[in-house]
C-alpha cells in the first residue's frame, strides 16, 4: 500500500504526533483546516478523501455532508461516541477504531488507581513533601484493597483485563452490562444500583454516548456508599459530575479515583479541593509503546480503506 497516491487527509483533532507522522509521510495532513481557515477547507472539502480522528474528537453530520469524497473516518482510540456513525453510513464512510492494542495499559491503570485510592497514596506523597510527618507523626490510616469486593460497569476486554488483574488481589468480582457473559466465572448483576450496593470498589470501563450518560447518578453513588470507592476510566459523561461531588463533599461516597471527566480538561474545582480523590489528565493509554500501536492500527485502517482492502478494526456498526 505504499505505492498509494497522496491524498488530502483532515485532522479533526490535536492528533497524536505519532498518527500525524505517519500520515505526513505518506499524504497531505489538513490540521484542522475546518477551523483554522474556512475559505481554505473550502477549496481543499472536494477532494479529502480520509478523516484522522482522535478519541475525543467530534465528526457531526454536517461535517461529513461537507466532504463528498470522504471514504473514511479512522479514529486513533477505543471510543468513538464523537462520530455521528449512522450519517457516515449513510455516506457510505466507514468509521474505524484502535481496540485491543490498549488492553492492558488502562486495565493496568484501573487498578493503579484503586490502589492510589485505597491507600491515599498521592496524599502521602503530599504529606511527606509538605513536611507533615515530621511535624505531625503518621498520616491517618488507610483502607486495605485485597479481599475487597470488585464491581466492573462493563465485562468487555479490558473489563475482562481488569478483572484477571484483580483475582491476583484476592477480590470478589462482580459485573454488570447489557447481558451476562457465557463461560466467564464472576457473578452477572443486573442493574448498575445493585452492583454498587454490593461493591466495596465500582470501575467504570464502558463505552460512552447517549445510552450511557449520567448511568453512575446520585442513586447509585449512594447505594456505593460513604466506604465505597469509584473509579472511572470509561468517559466521563458515564457519571453525574455535580451528583459525584455532592456526594463526595457530604461523605455519602467515600472516595473517587477519575482518568476522565465530563468537560475535558476542565476539572471542577470543588472536586480538586478534595483530599480523598485522585485525578489523572486522561492516561489510560498514555504510553509510548501503547501509543504507538495505536497510531500504527489507525493508519493501517486508513490505507486499507484508500487501497480496498478489508478493514482491521472497523467499529461494530461498520463491521
Amino acid at each position: 500500500m505504499n505505492d498509494l497516491p497522496r491524498v488530502p487527509v483532515l485532522g479533526v483533532a490535536r492528533l497524536s504526533p505519532l498518527f500525524a507522522a505517519l500520515i505526513r509521510e505518506r499524504h497531505e495532513l489538513l490540521d484542522r483546516l475546518h477551523e483554522t481557515d474556512p475559505a481554505a477547507f473550502a477549496v481543499a472539502a472536494p477532494g479529502i478523501r480520509a478523516v484522522a480522528a482522535g478519541g475525543d474528537s467530534r465528526v457531526d453530520a454536517g461535517l461529513i455532508a461537507r466532504l463528498p469524497a470522504l471514504q473514511i473516518i479512522s479514529v486513533m482510540g477505543v471510543g468513538y461516541d464523537g462520530i455521528d456513525v449512522e450519517a457516515a453510513r449513510a455516506r457510505g464512510v466507514v468509521v474505524t477504531h484502535t481496540p485491543d492494542v490498549l488492553n492492558d495499559e488502562v486495565a493496568d491503570l484501573a487498578i493503579g488507581l484503586m490502589l492510589a485510592a485505597a491507600r491515599q497514596l498521592p496524599a502521602a506523597d503530599r504529606y511527606v513533601r509538605s513536611g507533615q510527618w515530621e511535624a505531625r507523626g503518621p498520616m491517618p490510616l488507610a483502607r486495605k484493597m485485597s479481599g475487597s469486593r470488585l464491581g466492573l460497569v462493563g465485562m468487555g476486554r479490558i473489563g475482562q483485563a481488569i478483572a484477571h488483574r484483580a483475582q491476583a488481589f484476592g477480590m470478589s468480582i462482580a459485573y454488570t452490562a447489557r447481558s451476562a457473559k457465557p463461560g466467564l466465572p464472576y457473578r452477572f448483576v443486573a442493574s448498575v444500583e445493585e452492583l454498587a450496593a454490593g461493591s466495596d470498589f465500582l470501575v467504570l470501563i464502558t463505552p460512552g454516548g447517549a445510552g450511557t450518560r449520567h448511568l453512575v447518578d446520585a442513586k447509585v453513588l449512594r447505594a456505593l456508599g460513604p466506604k465505597g470507592i469509584l473509579v472511572n476510566v470509561a468517559r466521563g459523561s458515564v457519571v453525574d459530575e455535580a451528583a459525584l461531588v455532592d456526594a463526595l463533599e457530604q461523605g455519602v461516597l467515600g472516595g473517587a479515583a477519575l482518568d476522565v471527566f465530563e468537560d475535558e480538561p476542565r476539572v471542577p474545582a470543588r472536586l480538586l479541593a478534595l483530599p480523598h480523590v485522585v485525578v489523572a489528565p486522561h492516561i489510560g493509554s498514555a504510553t509510548h509503546a501503547t501509543r504507538q500501536a495505536m497510531a500504527d492500527l489507525a493508519f493501517a485502517n486508513l490505507q486499507a480503506r484508500l487501497a480496498g482492502q478489508p478493514l482491521l478494526t472497523p467499529v461494530p456498526e461498520c463491521a
